[in-house]
């Protein structure tokens, strides 16, 4: 009796397939499309109001009229952080900071997700946001508007509620691949950052695979293939270097929890304050405007400052100032409850202080190390693993927005030495302590209601 072939037997188990399963990797295909051009929209007005603001500052010189110009520029980061507050608390109060604690209450079903109201709101709001100058990143918006997407799909093809979990979660993966060009980091990020939320299957890991390649093709095709961040590709260091990854990583596993304390003692002080929001924008502004004439580089994601940083632009005392600056302004973005992930400006902060680690080490024992700028890679992949609790999607994420791809061996010793540590020092992954602090908000006000 003749076995069947090969193709008989690919057959045979389509056939045998469940329909559901099938249509769940359509519709993550369709989310990776939407997700993609959504982002690819979001990135461009985002690069060309960035584009406008440095216009304006860089030919500014100190006279009268342009103090008035100054003035009017303060106004208008004032107005946008206004307007993007307004947004937030008005239409959608869980579309404040980088929502992903709110995908991840969803995922749980403990967190509701309205996409009618979100999907604008987040788009919009974070467009004023971020183009203000704060310093928050693209992905927080772009991994919120992606989950949404997942939301809309499943509810305009009436999916059944089983299959929330996995659409959410190929949108999450398209939203954060289609920020940084990072298709693997956005897989390996459901998998890992939201385990305990993501229901682990076959077919749902098809399906966020699906959805964050779909939406890199869009992005790429729509934007370009170039990196996120360009830079020399480094040879891997010498293995007479990787105790100083180690020592790395400590250094990293202190600022990680320090960050996190800081960033949730931050929001809990602006919660408590009556009226923060007109007094803040205000003040926000006026740092913003004047550190835009003349310390651009303590601004913004940071996606330039990581450029001139790496160019060995700063001396070892300017980068300390910058690093403590950006630090500070970083957790007080954040807090202000606009919309904006922090992704980005934790990335920035990881390359400042690597360089800072390199520069002294080759200042102490001149020759002991190779290439200053490896420790400032390895700092962006170390500073994610001890604040977010991801290792893996750490070093994912350094590895595919630099392309150094031989920097694998001190990325991992680097950042399990700092997500080990700072798990010793009883520090929680942010999003797990973001997402418990607003499930103790919503008991609160509801007690309060019931009174």
């Amino acid at each position: 009796m003749r076995r069947p072939s090969n193709f008989r037997k690919v057959a045979q188990r389509m056939i045998k397939a469940d329909a559901s399963d099938l249509n769940l990797l359509v519709y993550a295909l369709i989310i990776g499309v939407i997700a993609g051009a959504l982002s690819s929209i979001f990135r461009i007005l985002i690069s060309q109001i960035e584009k406008l603001r440095s216009g304006l500052y860089e030919n500014f010189t100190f006279s009268f009229s342009s103090i008035l110009e100054g003035i009017g520029l303060i106004l208008l980061i004032v107005s946008a952080i206004l307007i993007a507050l307004f947004l937030v608390k008005k239409f959608a109060p869980e579309a404040a900071g980088s929502g992903i604690q709110e995908i991840e209450g969803a995922l749980d079903e403990v967190r509701p997700m309205n996409w009618k109201r979100v999907l604008p709101v987040k788009f919009i709001a974070s467009i004023f946001s971020l183009g203000s100058g704060m310093l928050l990143g693209r992905e927080g918006p772009t991994v919120q508007i992606g989950a949404n997407v997942g939301k809309m799909i499943k509810d305009l093809f009436k999916q059944p509620d089983d299959q929330n979990n996995p659409l959410l979660s190929a949108g999450a993966a398209a939203g954060l691949a289609s920020a940084f060009n990072a298709p693997l980091s956005g897989i390996v990020f459901v998998i890992e950052e939201m385990e305990g939320h993501f229901k682990f299957n076959f077919y749902s890991v098809a399906a966020i695979m699906i959805g964050s390649g779909t939406a890199d093709i869009v992005v790429r095709a729509w934007i370009g293939n170039d990196p996120v961040i360009k830079m020399n590709v480094f040879s891997s260091p010498n293995l007479s270097e990787i105790w100083l990854f180690v020592l790395l990583g400590l250094f990293f596993s202190v600022i990680g929890y320090a960050f996190n304390t800081l960033l949730l003692k931050s929001l809990d002080y602006f919660e408590n304050l009556k009226h923060p929001i007109l007094f803040f924008s205000l003040g926000f502004g006026v740092i913003i405007a004047i550190l835009s004439i003349y310390f651009p580089d303590m601004i913004g994601a940071g996606y330039t400052t990581i450029s001139h940083v790496l160019e060995n632009s700063f001396t070892i005392w300017f980068l300390i100032i910058m690093f403590l600056v950006r630090l500070v302004l970083s957790i007080l973005s954040y807090s202000s409850g606009v919309p904006g992930g922090i992704f980005a400006p934790l990335l920035t902060l990881g390359v400042i202080f690597g360089m800072i680690f390199g520069y002294t080490f080759q200042e102490l024992f001149p020759g002991i190390i190779s290439q200053t700028g490896i420790y400032a890679v390895a700092g962006m992949a170390a500073i994610f693993a001890s604040t977010v609790r991801a290792p893996l999607t750490g070093i994912m994420l350094a590895i595919e927005i630099t392309s150094n791809y031989e920097l694998t061996l001190p990325l991992i010793v680097t950042t399990v030495t700092a997500s080990v540590a700072t798990a010793f020092f009883g520090n929680k992954p942010i999003y797990t302590s973001l997402l418990k602090r607003t499930m103790r908000k919503n008991v609160i006000l509801k007690r309060e209601k019931s009174l």
